[in-house]
């Protein structure tokens, strides 16, 4: 049985999907495309329909979870402006890449490629401070709670001046030129692989630019809202969006970017940055398996492939759904233990 165009069983993967992605979007700060395009390309949709489609959806599901870091001050305005208009100009240059690359039959090769090489590599960063962290070797300013927020690599590049200089809502300064050089390789990279940048965006915020975690999520959030827009409209013009497909995953998405969103207040940045490291890895293996698999001409691989990329991004969102779940009992079994505030 078809609806839409679409058999019964992708209708309930495309909104179940949508909904975990939704959560990881509002939890990390990334609209789930980088999720969302290698699914599609692993579906045997065209490069240019897979990228156009994860760039449309992270727009739309970019308003649901920016409204929620909005309530909780969690967005720096100025510097997320910045970020757009630099990351506009390298998707634009992204997407005449991808349709150069398709016209010569390698652009689904190149994506794939891209992909391994990015999620492994940003998984092994995340999970390399994991263990530091773990280890207690980032106790150095152990009484600078705001500086134990911002990695070492991000406290090195803010401690040079070179002008012209922005304040950030944070805290600290950061250079317009490291702003600009960050902004525009992942506007570049967000064109070239179909990715509203959020995997890329947000450690680009937090390492480089350098500013607390829950910062870098909701700055990285208002950023991609317009650059994603902006994606949406490149690929549209060209017939490069499937709005079925969607519209599906916005359906779920709608709920599970607002739970995520909440969630960043609640979960320990420890955490986050654990569940952020071992997604990308699990994600770039399941890519990985994708391209062997087209290599070999095996289905086998393919389906695994499927598996653990979809997954991935199912296993961590109910590890982050777990932790809501358990700090909202917590809660509520502290307000009856202290019914009259503890007095």
């Amino acid at each position: 049985m078809e609806f839409l165009g679409l058999s019964l069983a992708l209708i309930v993967l495309f909104v179940s999907f949508g909904f975990m992605v939704g959560v990881l979007f509002g939890f990390f700060g990334m609209g789930g495309s980088f999720l969302i395009t290698p699914t599609l390309l692993i579906l045997d949709y065209p490069a240019s329909v897979a990228i156009g489609s994860g760039l449309a959806f992270y727009f739309g599901t970019s308003v649901i979870a920016v409204l929620k870091h909005y309530d909780v001050g969690q967005v720096d305005y100025k510097l997320g402006a910045i970020l757009f208009v630099v990351l506009s100009i390298g998707i634009e240059l992204g997407s005449r890449l991808v349709f150069g690359l398709e016209a010569i039959g390698i652009a689904n090769v190149v994506t794939g490629i891209a992909y391994v090489v990015l999620l492994a590599g940003i998984g092994a960063l995340f999970l390399r401070r994991a263990a530091k962290l773990d280890d207690g070797d980032d106790d150095d300013n152990e009484n600078d709670a705001s500086d134990d927020e911002i990695p070492a690599i991000g406290q090195q590049i803010q401690s040079y001046n070179v002008p012209p200089m922005i304040s950030l809502t944070s805290g600290g300064r950061a250079s317009v030129w490291t702003i600009t050089g960050a902004g525009g390789s992942v506007g570049l990279v967000s064109g070239l692989i179909g990715v509203g940048g959020g995997f890329i965006r947000m450690p680009a915020i937090y390492y480089l630019i350098g500013t607390p975690l829950t910062a870098a999520v909701g700055t990285s959030l208002f950023a991609g809202l317009f650059s994603g827009a902006f994606g949406t409209f490149t690929y549209g013009m060209s017939g490069g969006v499937d709005l079925t497909v969607v519209s599906l995953l916005l359906v779920g998405s709608a709920l599970g970017a607002r739970i995520g969103s909440a969630a960043t207040t609640i979960v320990d940045e420890d955490d986050v940055i654990v569940y952020f490291g071992l997604m990308m890895v699990l994600a770039s293996v399941g890519i990985a398996l994708s391209e062997l698999a087209n290599w070999l001409g095996t289905d086998a691989l393919d389906l695994v492939s499927v598996l653990l990329l979809v997954g991935s991004s199912f296993v961590v969102a109910s590890m982050i759904l777990y932790k809501v779940v358990q700090s909202t009992g917590s809660n509520d079994s502290s307000a009856q233990a202290n019914p009259d505030g503890g007095d």
